[in-house]
């Protein structure tokens, strides 16, 4: 019980993605990770805001964790919660969103099935990402000014990376007030997951 509640209120040993990496010559504004092939429990939705896709996505996925699956069994909360963003084809067009959540290392061989036909587990292939981290509580507006201030890092350094998709991924509760971690991940070319 303990346990739970200091993972609710500081997201703290929660279970990641296995990365290394990269070195970055550059500078200190981003970096670089080479992220290993992994199952996540996913969902899509379409719509115009990120954190109403991301609100909608977090409940189907967390129904999928507390045992809304074949099995009916409970699996452990993972950070972070990614939303990987297919922007529309215009400014009044819908983007496409999918929130995902990691699966942990015990039920990456034989994850439970979902019982929701909106979840699915995901294969992620191994991709490589430029990440930027920033703290705050995040929401739309400041997802936006980070990935912007992330491509043009990349655009000063020169560095192959396409500018759509894109991810948002939070590691933290709604319940931690300090030191929150957030980033935007931009995908290195070449390497789509």
């Amino acid at each position: 019980m303990l346990k739970t509640v200091q993972q609710a209120l500081f997201s703290t040993g929660l279970q990641n993605p296995t990365f290394t990496k990269e070195g970055n010559e550059q500078g200190a504004d981003y970096e670089t990770r080479s992220y290993r092939a992994a199952r996540w429990a996913s969902t899509t939705l379409s719509g115009m805001h990120l954190d109403a896709a991301l609100s909608g996505g977090f409940r189907r996925l967390f129904s999928y964790i507390q045992g809304n699956n074949h099995n009916k069994v409970k699996v452990a909360m993972t950070a972070p919660v990614t939303c990987r963003v297919d922007p529309g084809a215009g400014p009044a067009c819908e983007s496409h969103f999918t929130v995902s959540f990691f699966l942990p290392e015990e039920c990456q061989d034989n994850p439970p099935a979902p019982s929701d036909p909106d979840v699915f587990v995901e294969n992620r292939k191994e991709f490589t990402a430029y990440v930027r981290t920033y703290s705050g509580f995040s929401n739309e507006k400041m997802k936006r000014e980070e990935l912007l201030k992330l491509l043009e890092s990349l655009q000063r350094d020169g560095a192959p990376h396409v500018e759509q998709p894109f991810y948002a991924a939070g590691y933290d509760s709604p319940f931690k007030l300090t030191n929150r971690r957030n980033e935007v991940w931009v995908l290195k070319r070449d390497l789509l997951p």
